[in-house]
């Protein structure tokens, strides 16, 4: 099989979550454990990270890789999903992996597949587990894909294990309250391994200090090291400064990552980078300083908060869940604009109403879909969207979505496209340039991922 053959087979062959949902899900890890065995076990042959959380586990991952290259260290860096090409999910020093990894990796594990039936997540663990151990990183950041406790990643014993925060989402598979939301990310603390947490909430502490315990983890809560003091924009970037609670010394850092959120998470990053410190690794303050400057450029890290173009304002940003879309409407409401026109797509194991009840009302809405089977219908997004006392249409696509906006939109408005990784991934570079013309379009994540075009009119 070429590369093309490779991806249509794991794709069509094997259950994917960010297609069907949760029939695609597994509640055991004895799929990968089986597979990593066939393969001599390749998770124990490099150290990682391994992070989870409701939100922010992304920007996390990234900004830890990018601080851990900078530094010197072949980094490997396992997250999900992709917005364009599966290679994206597996990286080394930002680079993905390579086609030909892709393509043997998948021809050589051919009778695990027909033994074992993993998921498309679960081989795809294997395969950067895999990739990692033959290329002899010298740390990976591993993100979790849903939950923690049952997630295929889930096999490793990291330096650190980070937890950036809690929230409602995917509660059909990990439980309806943030207890037991927090119980199922709190299983990848380890015994004895230093257990970092994010954000914290009265219903969540509690669990992670009982895991903590039970494990004889040492538990840090990033909220209670370091506090935001400060933070604004400025033409470098997002700066913040924080303020360390124990010494009382304030550092700021410029971030290329937008987003208020990025605060939260830069605390948690900061926390972790600590735990690595202790644990010998050699991360200096101007590895921190410099990396941070420059994350999307080293690992790629794309659709938070980003800015694609200016007069009007694009922004594309990935948030899908109630406290994502809490702190996206927060940002919208701290950005200058006239008039917002939000596009917006969801997949349909969301709790969209409570989502949508978040959002301003008055904005121009534009309900659409992402071409995969797990997404909810527009117009039935539409039709609860009213019921929300929110007003717009419903487009078959996000790039029709995008042009009637771009219609409507005048140069000191604002155009929001999010609510679901998948919509973003589907934004074209020739809908951008068709719009506002070549010579005005800011590169960004269009060209960076090389998103395939969407007709206008499909």
């Amino acid at each position: 099989m070429d590369y093309q053959a490779t991806i249509a087979y794991l794709f069509n062959r094997l259950p994917m979550f960010s297609r069907i949902g949760a029939a695609a899900y597994k509640e055991d890890i004895d799929n990968t454990v089986a597979l990593c065995a066939a393969i001599q076990n390749p998770h124990q042959q490099f150290k990682s990270v391994h992070i989870a959380g409701t939100n922010g586990k992304g920007s996390v991952s990234h900004m830890l890789a990018a601080i851990l290259q900078t530094a010197g260290y072949k980094t490997g860096l396992y997250t999900s999903p992709h917005l364009k090409d599966f290679r994206e999910r597996i990286r080394i020093n930002g680079k993905m992996i390579s086609e030909e990894f892709v393509i043997q990796f998948t021809e050589a594990i051919q009778p695990q597949i027909a033994a074992i039936e993993p998921s498309f997540f679960e081989l795809t663990v294997a395969m950067a587990f895999d990739y990692f151990a033959k290329e002899k990183v010298d740390i990976a950041i591993i993100e979790t894909g849903l939950g923690g406790r049952l997630d295929s990643t889930n096999i490793i014993t990291p330096e650190v294990s980070v937890i950036t925060n809690i929230g409602m989402d995917h509660m059909n598979l990990l439980g309806n309250t943030l207890e037991k939301i927090a119980f199922e990310k709190a299983g990848i603390i380890k015994p004895s391994i230093p257990a970092v947490i994010g954000e914290i909430l009265p219903e969540t502490l509690p669990v992670f200090q009982q895991t903590a315990i039970h494990q004889s983890a040492p538990l840090f809560l990033a909220a209670e090291e370091r506090t935001v003091k400060d933070y604004h924009w400025q033409q470098e970037g997002f700066s913040v400064t924080i303020e360390d609670l124990a010494s009382q010394e304030e550092k700021t850092y410029v971030l290329d990552l937008g987003g208020i959120y990025q605060s939260k998470n830069l605390l948690t990053v900061l926390s972790a980078v600590a735990q690595l410190q202790k644990k010998g690794w050699i991360i200096q303050d101007d590895h921190i300083h410099s990396a941070l400057k420059q994350v999307k450029a080293i690992t790629g890290l794309h659709g938070r908060w980003e800015i694609l173009h200016r007069s009007p304002l694009l922004v594309a940003d990935v948030a899908h869940n109630e406290d994502g879309i809490r702190q996206l409407v927060q940002q919208i409401a701290m950005t200058p604009h006239q008039q917002a026109h939000i596009i917006f797509g969801a997949v349909n194991d969301k709790d969209i109403d409570t989502v949508l009840s978040l959002f301003p009302k008055s904005a121009h809405y534009y309900f659409t879909r992402a071409q995969i089977p797990r997404a909810m219908p527009e117009e039935e997004l539409l039709q609860r969207a009213s019921r929300a006392g929110l007003k717009g249409k419903a487009y078959s696509s996000v790039n029709t979505a995008l042009y009637a906006a771009s219609l409507k939109a005048g140069k000191e408005d604002m155009i929001l496209v999010c609510g679901s990784v998948f919509v973003v991934g589907e934004l074209s570079v020739e809908a951008v340039r068709s719009v506002w013309g070549k010579e005005e379009y800011k590169g960004s994540i269009f060209d960076a991922l090389e998103i395939a075009a969407w007709s206008f009119f499909r």
